[in-house]
């Protein structure tokens, strides 16, 4: 396998296709070179079902996933179904799909289709497996299929999206990851990159669907599972983010939905994002946002970020390593990083004398915590500070952001972020996009203070 590539996962793959009768292992060994760590292979009907556990009994770092496609939707019945669920018990079975609705081919009568869809999420729902679904130009009835069965009890992916915002935004709310691929390298595609932009990386996943849907540079080709970086390339282009991002995020989506792949989850005291190095140094924090995403889980941009004890000045050092190859290096952790003042001072007075630009993200109530004005402390060791703002008042902060310090949060953070100008080069106000959150008040609320602001994407995190 080539090491100095990013790990990627193909989430759909169809590797029992006739198109790989003559070459199927030199793919498969031809994804691996190209820094491809695993591969689902999807069945379609019962023969490829079949056919899809029987590769991944072969190679080891493949699974499957068995189900009958909407084309096939007749195949399903009581004796059917007793074969899937056979299927499905097998060890490297992860899913149960490709399963769901088809209504720009129309080969099963729809109907029909309902009723296997139907019928196989409650299979699903029985052996406790995620689905996998197929959907074309029938997104009305497959929202609704999927709210009617609860399948939001197993959850799964639509792959393929085609969906726009608003439909992503409604699978999104019922668990569901979305799955994109190399469609979205066409030119006349920006409908899917829309989508790509809208919806957050830490519920995506990447695909080929091969031997169909190759990316724009092979189109017309057959696909294959090594052309998933195509996609990922894209993505990491539209997100603004590093294709090691994107490997590792969605590497990351596929072990927690397919419980398969290869993912570190020791504590990460920095960890990089894009090309600047970010410090983990607490998981406290001052507040309890109700947007905020560690009450989930610990994982920012595919890294665990759960720390069992807060790290020394010594050992913070010791993970930053050498610095010179970063653009900045940011205290923002899964924590307020300004409760730990005193490393702060001590790790970031090192790194500057290494010529480190240093940013922080904040809450901005660190003088409430300290009980001082402790922005002099920080002159000479910041370039740059960052503060969540969130709100156009004191009565809506704490609504969203619920401060241990109560009412007198707000004006304590509106006193921060004006007195830092005279300490710190560069200061942001910054508001997340939570569901009725006056973004447009909170920028009025910056331009007042004399700070810069900043837009951030609800459910975006890091």
């Amino acid at each position: 396998m080539s090491l100095h590539l990013p790990l990627l996962v193909d989430s759909h793959a169809h590797l029992d296709g006739e198109q790989f009768a003559n070459d199927r292992d030199e793919t498969i060994q031809r994804a691996y070179e190209n820094g491809i760590s695993h591969i689902l292979t999807i069945g379609c009907d019962l023969e490829s079902s079949a056919a899809s556990v029987a590769i991944a009994t072969k190679h080891e770092k493949i699974y499957a996933a068995v189900g009958v496609h909407p084309h096939d939707a007749s195949e399903i019945n009581a004796h059917s179904l007793k074969q899937l669920k056979e299927l499905l018990s097998r060890p490297k079975v992860v899913a149960l799909g490709e399963i769901g609705l088809d209504f720009f081919r129309d080969r099963s009568p729809r109907d029909v289709q309902q009723e296997a869809f139907r019928q196989q999420i409650r299979l699903a729902k029985q052996v406790g497996k995620p689905i996998i679904v197929h959907d074309r130009d029938a997104h009305d009835e497959v929202l609704q299929v999927l709210l009617e069965e609860n399948a939001a009890e197993v959850g799964g992916v639509l792959h393929c999206f085609s969906g726009d915002v608003a439909m992503a935004k409604k699978c999104l709310a019922m668990g569901f990851y979305l799955s994109f691929p190399g469609t979205i390298t066409y030119p006349k595609n920006d409908a899917a990159r829309d989508v790509v932009k809208a919806v957050p990386i830490d519920k995506m996943l990447v695909e080929t669907d091969c031997p169909y849907l190759s990316p724009q540079k092979f189109r017309g080709k057959r696909n294959e599972p090594a052309y998933v970086r195509y996609t990922a390339e894209k993505v990491a282009e539209i997100k603004g983010l590093t294709i090691e991002d994107v490997a590792r995020v969605t590497s990351r989506n596929c072990f927690d939905l397919f419980g398969f792949g290869e993912v570190d989850q020791s504590s990460k005291i920095a960890y990089q994002i894009r090309n600047s190095l970010y410090l983990n140094i607490t998981n406290r924090c001052t507040n309890h946002c109700i947007f905020c995403a560690k009450f989930e889980d610990f994982v920012v941009k595919g890294h665990e970020l759960f720390l069992e004890r807060e790290p020394t000045a010594e050992e913070v050092m010791q993970a930053v390593g050498d610095p010179s190859g970063y653009d900045e290096v940011v205290f923002c952790g899964y924590g307020e990083p300004l409760l730990r003042l005193d490393l702060i001072k001590e790790v970031a007075g090192q790194l500057k004398q290494q010529g480190v630009k240093i940013r922080i993200n904040s809450d901005g109530q660190a003088n409430l915590v300290h009980k001082r004005n402790i922005l002099p402390e920080l002159q000479g060791l910041v370039d740059t500070i960052s503060i969540s703002l969130n709100a156009p008042n004191g009565e809506e902060y704490q609504q969203l952001c619920q401060s241990s310090f109560g009412v007198k949060s707000y004006q304590a953070v509106k006193d921060f972020l004006q007195q830092a100008p005279l300490y710190i080069p560069e200061v942001i106000a910054t508001a997340v996009t939570y569901p009725g959150v006056d973004i447009a008040a909170c920028e009025q609320v910056a331009e007042e203070l004399g700070v810069q602001f900043r837009v951030r994407e609800y459910q975006e995190v890091g």
